[in-house]
């Protein structure tokens, strides 16, 4: 064998091992863009199928909110009022008036104010005549109180009395109720007075 044969048959040799190692490229790199289209495919579809979840789960959250809300409004729109007004309140409380607002308010807070105190003092004022209507006064209150301390020092002393004698004549025990009694109706009669 000569030398261009054997420099013939050792390049064959190389060319051979050279389109072996390509086509195990090719086959490993169409297995590895295989691999990555499947992965990537499956990322998607679960990226998908969670967006869906989640959007509507969001959904569902919404909707339940504003079906609690537009229930809480219905059971108790004094209370949204409320809030409402509160909201506003603070909102307002929490921007900077400028001079034209407290030139415009000023007159409307006034009149405000005024209406308020006077609604505040005729509400006092109908309630203490219907208390009184009622007979429901502070020195109505005292008369009752004196009168119940009345009758209970006087049932005490009644009691007191019949146990005295009860004591000191063991055989008048029996007539000693008899004394009380006149007492205590006395007391049950002033009661209903």
């Amino acid at each position: 064998m000569t030398v261009a044969e054997t420099l013939h048959s050792g390049a064959a040799a190389v060319s051979d091992k050279a389109r072996t190692a390509l086509d195990t490229a090719r086959e490993t790199a169409g297995t590895a863009v295989d691999t990555v289209r499947e992965t990537a495919g499956t990322a998607f579809e679960t990226a998908r199928e969670a967006s869906g979840k989640a959007i509507e789960t969001t959904t569902h959250a919404a909707q339940d909110f504003s079906a609690r809300a537009i229930a809480l409004a219905e059971a108790n729109p004094l209370s949204v009022l409320v809030g409402g007004l509160a909201v506003g309140m603070l909102t307002g409380s929490l921007l900077p008036r400028t001079d034209r607002e407290a030139q415009l308010l000023a007159p409307v807070g006034r009149r405000l104010s005024l209406t308020a105190h006077g609604a505040v003092d005729a509400a006092k004022e109908t309630a203490r005549s219907e208390f009184a209507g009622l007979g429901l006064s502070r020195n109505a209150a005292k008369d009752q109180v004196g009168k119940l301390l009345g009758n209970v020092i006087t049932a005490l002393t009644a009691a007191g009395t019949a146990a005295v004698t009860a004591k000191a004549g063991g055989t008048d025990a029996a007539a000693t109720p008899e004394p009380a009694a006149p007492q205590a109706s006395t007391k049950t009669g002033s009661a209903t007075n």
